[in-house]
């Protein structure tokens, strides 16, 4: 290949040069993963270790080389052990971005033509969400979309049963054993309740977020969920995708982004349906 120019002896080829930028992005990536966590700090251990190992293993220091090549040697197994939630966190977040992960992708196949489950009704929750706002009553629901969210949903009870506004209306309610905790909802059907989200590690959320708001954008940030918070506090309605909340939202909102994220239907035909 062609050089495209040279420093001094080092001939610099326009591969060379994406290679640079892939590292660079490959990096950038893993800082924002990493970033306000303890794991940072072990991250950066490891590799002044491992940059003391090629110092003495250039100065020939051989006593001291056998010592941290030893080290070195399971390092990799000792970084998986030590990194393994922020691995996964990795891993969820590049299946999210793929292309297989897609379910258009596979909509037109045989096996997908033959699955025809009734059509999730959005009236429950939005009736559910300005019942439960105007008694400044907390509640956490997720709608699953891809990913059926099984590691999520066994943390909780197993429910299984079809939607309805008193069926949820009485799990959120403050003297439920079972309101404390999130509401996963696969199809047409409450698939379990009172199930534990991840939270988001990320400094840029707003204090006045609870907790509600900062789960909801940790499982937002490793699956292509969309989960419906109201506020205990405020009585506000907000729902979250892809890590991004969408606050103070009115009962017609509510209606208009949940058919959008969940059936793709553009919020003007949702507002031309509502008027007619």
């Amino acid at each position: 290949m062609i050089g495209l120019f040279s420093i001094g002896f080092l001939e610099i080829e326009w591969l060379d040069i994406i290679d640079v930028l892939l590292v660079t992005v490959l990096l950038y990536q893993l800082y924002k993963l990493l970033t306000g966590s303890v794991a940072l700090k072990i991250f950066l251990g490891l590799l002044s270790i491992y940059l003391l190992y090629l110092v003495v293993k250039a100065a020939g220091m051989e006593l001291l080389t056998i010592i941290l090549g030893q080290f070195m040697g399971v390092g990799v197994l000792a970084a998986i052990i030590v990194f393994q939630p922020e691995i996964r966190r990795f891993l969820l977040m590049i299946g999210k971005t793929t292309a297989f992960n897609n379910e258009r992708l596979f909509k037109s196949f045989p096996w997908r033509r033959t699955e025809n489950p009734d059509k999730l009704s959005i009236t429950p929750f939005v009736e559910t969400a300005k019942s439960l706002a105007g008694k400044n009553t907390g509640a956490l629901i997720v709608f699953a979309r891809s990913s059926e969210l099984r590691y999520f949903a066994e943390s909780g009870d197993a429910i299984d049963a079809i939607v309805s506004k008193r069926l949820l209306i009485s799990i959120f309610n403050k003297n439920s054993p079972l309101h404390d905790g999130a509401v996963i909802i696969q199809g047409n059907r409450i698939k379990a309740a009172r199930c534990i989200l991840p939270v988001t590690e990320s400094n840029d959320v707003p204090a006045s977020m609870g907790l509600r708001h900062r789960a909801a954008i940790g499982l937002t940030e490793v699956t292509d969920s969309v989960v419906l918070v109201v506020s205990e506090e405020t009585g506000q309605i907000a729902l979250v995708r892809n890590g991004e909340v969408h606050r103070n939202l009115s009962a017609a909102d509510l209606r208009s982004k949940l058919n959008h994220y969940l059936f793709d239907i553009e919020p003007k035909v949702v507002e031309k349906t509502a008027a007619a």
